[in-house]
């Protein structure tokens, strides 16, 4: 079990037992999935581009992406069915632990101007959704190395049953959120 998991099990659970009163331990909130998607619109004219994406999310994640194909035609973009226009990863288990560790607090505090995230990125639901501008804030990734500057959406799947308790999940995990102004 990884650092982070213990911290959870050990530290988390009780305060969110005491916020929220819940009766079972199985009510409690938990990371169910990470999922990181990466469009690379410029895959269309050039693959390299694609294949430079898999390799730095790879990097990033430690896991292997899979490459994510386009569902409709779209003239206007000279695009076909089937065409290969991005890459995504689903991160588990002790691997979704440690990016999660390494995004709050290694890369996340990279960004120019960091003032914290939004608070206001919750779906209903209970999961949270981030939308970075480039994948140079990951350590892992040497600029020099780097051919095309590229975003990625993170999302974070919990089992919480609403955002306010997702929210206190997230927050007690080390998710830097913006104060309120």
């Amino acid at each position: 079990m990884s650092p982070y998991a213990e911290h959870y099990k050990n530290e988390i659970i009780p305060a969110l037992i005491r916020r929220f009163n819940y009766k079972n331990v199985m009510e409690v909130p938990k990371l169910k999935k990470i999922c990181l998607n990466m469009g690379v619109g410029g895959a269309i004219q050039n693959q390299k581009l694609l294949d430079n994406a898999v390799s730095e999310m790879t990097l990033i994640t430690g896991q292997h992406a899979t490459i994510t194909k386009a569902k409709k035609s779209i003239a206007a973009f000279k695009l076909r069915t089937g065409m290969a226009i991005g890459c995504r990863v689903t991160l588990r288990g002790d691997r979704m632990y440690e990016f999660f560790n390494r995004l709050v607090n290694t890369s996340l505090p990279r960004i120019r101007d960091f003032r914290g995230v939004s608070s206001k990125s919750f779906d209903g639901h209970g999961n949270y959704t981030l939308g970075l501008e480039e994948q140079m804030i990951f350590p892992e990734i040497e600029y020099d190395k780097v051919s095309e500057v590229r975003g990625m959406d993170v999302t974070v799947v919990t089992s919480a049953k609403s955002d306010e308790e997702a929210r206190e999940l997230l927050q007690l995990m080390g998710m830097p959120f913006r104060q309120a102004q």
